[in-house]
C-alpha cells in the first residue's frame, strides 16, 4: 500500500506544485519535535506553539490559492453568463453546444481544484493524527476547535466549502438552463427533481461529498452504536457500498433493534408478579429478566460470525427464536411452570440479532450515510427501551379464551409473538441479501516487477553519495514510511476474543470497565424497580410502567443536549469523569439509611443515576469509537461485539445480584444491591483518574 507522502507527490498538479502542503517537511518536524521533547531541549508548550504556527502557514498557503482559483472560475462563469444572455431566439444549437462545452471545461477545472483541496485536507488530517500518536496528546481537538470557530478562520474554507458550493450551484443552474432553452423555462431552484443534471455535475457532487466526509472530525450520536468507522473510502469503495445498499433492508434491521429492546423491557414492570403467580419469590424477577441477557452473551458471538456469510438467514433464525420464546413465556402461566418461562426467556436472548444489525450498518450502508444510520440504531434502541414499559402499562386487563389466560403477565408474551410474526412476514418478502465482493489483496506479479523497475530507475537517478545529514533524514523517513505501511498492512480483523483483547490499550480497557459499571447500575435500578416500589410505596404495575417509560424517554433528549452543547464546552474525558461522579452520587442518594423511604428520594435518585448513566454511556462510546483499533472495525470479533459482551455481562451479574439478595428479604434488597454498584463505580472513577492523561 502506497503511503500518503508518495501519493501526494504522484497526484499533484505540476503547475500548482508549490501550493500543496509540505507533508514531508511536517512529518520531519513531528519526528524532530518528539526527539527534542524526549531530550528535554524543548518543552511541550513550545512545541505546540511552533507546530501550530507551521500548520497555520501551510493552511494559509493553499487556502489563499484556493480562493484565487475560485475567483478565476467565477469570472469565467460570469463571462459565459453574459454570452448566454445574448443568445438569439430561437437559440442556435451550435451556440448552445459551444457554451455547454465551455461550462463543462470549467467543471473539469473545478474537479481538479476539488482534488487539490482533498489532498491538502487529507494531509492536514493525517499529520494531526501522527502528532497525536507521537505525543499522546489530543492536539487535533484543540487545533480544530480554536481555528474552526474563529471568525476569520481559514479552516472554514476546508470544512464548509462555501465558495465551491456557490460555483457548483452556478454551473448546475446554467447547464440546466442551456439544456432547457427550447420549450418552457425550468429552473433547478423551482423543480430540482425534474431538471436533468449534466454528468459533470454528478462527478463534482460526488467529489464534494467525499471531501465533506474526509473533513468531518467530530460526530456524536452515531458513535454511540460503537460501529467503528474506518478511514474515508475511495470512490470505488463508495460505489461498492452503494451497490450493496438497500433502504428496506436497513429499515428492517432498525425495526429488529427496536422490537428487541421492547421485548427486553416489556416484562420488567410485571416480572415480580409473574414469578409470584408461578409460586416463586418476587425477587426471582432478577433471574427472569437476566435469563435473556445470559443467552445474549453467546448469541452475540455466533450471530456475529454468521453475519460474515449472510444477513438474511440469521435475521430469520433470530425472529423464529423470538417468536417461539415469547409464546413459551406466555404459555408458562397456564402450564404453571417457571421452567417453561425461563426457557422462553433464554430463547429470546438466543434470538438477539443486535450484532447482525451493527454489522449490516458497518458493512452494507454507504459511508456518506453511515453516521445517520448509526444514529438511527441508537434512537431505535432508546425508543424501544421507553416503549417496552409503556406498552406493559397498557396491557392491564384479564380474560380467557378456551384454556389460555390473557392478563398483565401473559399479554407481553402474546403481543411480542404477534409483533415478531408480522416482522417475519415483512422480512421474508422485503429483505435483500447484499452482494459480497471478495477483494484480492495480492498484486499481480508484473505489477510488482513494475514497482521494482521504477525503484531501480529512481535509484540510478540519485547521487551516489549523500551527506551524512541527508542520509540520516532519508533513513528516518524510510523507517517512518515503512512503519506506516506496516500498520496499514496489519489491519486484518481480530480472529478470536483473545486476539481482540490483545488489541485493547489500557485506556480502552478502562472505558469498557466504565461501560460495565453504568450498565450494572442501570440494570439494578430498572430490574428491581417493581419490587422496590411495591414494597416501599405500594405502586401498581401501571405506575411502575409509567415511571420506567419516563426514564426511557429521557434518553434521546439527554443525548441531544450532550451532543449539541456539552461536548463543545468540555473535553470528552472531563465529561466522562464528571458523569461517573454523578452516577455515584445518585447511587448514594438511593440508599435507605434513616427514617421512612420516600417517593421523592427514590425518584430523584433514580433520575440522577439514570440520566448521568445515559450521559456517561454516550460520551464513553463516542470516545471508545475514536480510540479503538481499526482492526476491530470489521470481522466477527469487532468493537461492537466487545461492548455488547461487556454490557450484557453487567446485566447478567446485576440480575443475579438481585435474585441472591432477595434471599435476605425484600426489606434489605435495596441497600444490598446498591453496595456493589457503589463499589464498582468508585473503582471505575479511580481507574479513570489513573488513566486520565491517556483518555483522548
Amino acid at each position: 500500500m502506497v503511503n500518503f507522502g508518495k501519493k501526494l507527490v504522484a497526484n499533484q498538479v505540476e503547475e500548482w506544485k508549490r501550493y500543496y502542503i509540505n507533508y514531508k517537511l511536517m512529518k520531519k518536524r513531528v519526528r524532530q519535535y518528539a526527539q527534542q521533547v524526549e531530550a528535554g531541549t524543548k518543552d511541550r508548550r513550545q512545541v505546540l506553539k511552533e507546530f501550530s504556527r507551521m500548520l497555520d502557514d501551510q493552511i494559509e498557503q493553499f487556502v489563499l490559492f484556493l480562493l484565487e482559483q475560485q475567483g478565476l472560475l467565477a469570472r469565467r462563469i460570469e463571462i459565459l453568463g453574459e454570452q448566454r444572455a445574448v443568445l438569439s431566439e430561437p437559440p442556435d444549437i451550435r451556440q448552445i453546444s459551444e457554451l455547454r462545452e465551455a461550462y463543462r471545461a470549467i467543471g473539469q477545472e473545478l474537479l481538479k481544484l476539488l482534488k487539490f483541496l482533498d489532498l491538502n485536507a487529507t494531509g492536514i488530517r493525517k499529520i494531526l493524527k501522527k502528532f497525536d500518536k507521537r505525543f499522546g496528546f489530543r492536539f487535533t481537538d484543540y487545533y480544530l476547535t480554536s481555528r474552526a470557530n474563529h471568525p476569520y478562520s481559514q479552516l472554514q474554507q476546508v470544512f464548509k466549502h462555501v465558495g465551491i458550493g456557490a460555483v457548483v450551484g452556478a454551473l448546475s443552474r446554467n447547464l440546466a438552463d442551456l439544456q432547457d432553452r427550447q420549450g418552457s423555462y425550468l429552473s433547478i431552484y423551482d423543480q430540482p427533481s425534474v431538471a436533468l443534471k449534466d454528468p459533470i455535475i454528478d462527478q463534482i457532487e460526488a467529489s464534494v461529498d467525499k471531501l465533506t466526509r474526509s473533513t468531518s472530525f467530530l460526530q456524536f450520536l452515531g458513535q454511540h452504536a460503537l460501529i467503528v468507522h474506518e478511514d474515508i473510502p475511495s470512490s470505488a469503495e463508495d460505489q461498492a457500498d452503494a451497490d450493496k445498499y438497500h433502504f428496506m433492508s436497513l429499515l428492517l434491521n432498525l425495526v429488529n433493534t427496536f422490537l428487541y429492546m421492547v421485548n427486553t423491557y416489556i416484562i420488567v414492570p410485571t416480572a415480580d408478579d409473574y414469578s409470584m403467580n408461578l409460586g416463586a419469590a418476587a425477587t426471582v424477577c432478577g433471574v427472569i429478566i437476566g435469563a435473556m441477557a445470559v443467552a445474549q452473551i453467546f448469541s452475540s458471538v455466533y450471530f456475529s460470525a454468521w453475519s460474515n456469510k449472510s444477513y438474511f438467514s440469521p435475521l430469520v433464525f433470530s425472529t423464529i427464536l423470538l417468536l417461539v420464546g415469547n409464546t413459551l413465556y406466555a404459555l408458562a402461566y397456564d402450564l404453571q411452570s417457571i421452567s417453561v418461562l425461563l426457557i422462553g426467556r433464554l430463547l429470546c436472548g438466543l434470538g438477539s440479532a443486535r450484532a447482525v444489525n451493527r454489522r449490516y450498518i458497518s458493512d452494507c450502508v454507504p459511508a456518506k450515510i453511515r453516521m445517520q444510520a448509526s444514529a438511527a440504531f441508537v434512537s431505535a434502541s432508546a425508543l424501544g427501551m421507553a416503549c417496552g414499559p409503556a406498552l406493559a402499562g397498557l396491557l392491564q386487563t384479564k380474560f380467557k379464551i378456551y384454556f389460555l389466560t390473557f392478563n398483565q403477565d401473559t399479554l407481553p408474551g402474546w403481543v411480542m409473538s404477534l409483533a415478531w410474526l408480522i416482522y417475519l412476514f415483512w422480512l421474508w418478502i422485503s429483505f435483500k441479501e447484499p452482494t459480497r465482493v471478495t477483494v484480492d489483496s495480492h498484486l499481480p506479479q508484473d505489477a510488482n516487477a513494475g514497482h521494482v523497475e521504477n525503484d531501480l530507475e529512481n535509484g540510478l537517478e540519485k547521487p551516489l553519495l549523500l551527506s551524512s545529514e541527508e542520509k540520516r533524514d532519508e533513513d528516518a523517513e524510510q523507517e517512518y514510511d515503512e512503519s506506516e505501511e506496516a500498520s496499514q498492512d496489519s489491519r486484518q480483523p481480530a480472529t478470536s476474543l483473545a486476539s481482540a483483547y490483545r488489541l485493547l490499550t489500557p485506556s480502552v480497557k478502562v472505558q469498557l470497565l466504565i461501560y460495565f459499571m453504568l450498565k450494572y447500575a442501570m440494570e439494578i435500578l430498572l430490574s428491581e424497580s417493581s419490587v422496590i416500589t411495591t414494597y416501599y410505596f405500594g405502586w401498581t404495575t401501571s405506575k411502575v410502567a409509567l415511571f420506567l417509560a419516563v426514564l426511557g424517554i429521557t434518553v434521546l433528549p439527554v443525548n441531544a443536549v450532550v451532543g449539541t452543547y456539552i461536548t463543545n464546552m468540555f473535553e470528552d474525558r472531563q465529561i466522562l469523569l464528571a458523569s461517573q461522579i454523578m452516577v455515584g452520587f445518585g447511587i448514594i442518594l438511593s440508599f435507605h439509611v434513616l427514617g421512612s423511604y420516600t417517593v421523592p428520594q427514590y425518584v430523584s435518585a433514580a433520575l440522577i443515576t439514570f440520566v448521568s448513566a445515559e450521559v456517561l454511556e454516550g460520551v464513553n462510546l463516542s470516545l471508545l469509537s475514536q480510540v479503538m483499533s481499526s482492526r476491530l472495525a470489521r470481522g466477527t470479533y469487532n468493537g461492537g461485539l466487545l461492548s455488547t459482551e461487556a454490557g450484557t455481562l453487567a446485566r447478567v451479574v446485576a440480575d443475579g445480584t438481585i435474585t441472591l439478595a432477595g434471599y435476605l428479604g425484600e426489606g434489605r434488597l435495596l441497600n444490598i444491591t446498591l453496595i456493589p454498584s457503589l463499589l464498582i463505580c468508585i473503582f471505575s472513577i479511580i481507574a479513570t483518574i489513573l488513566t486520565f492523561p491517556a483518555l483522548y
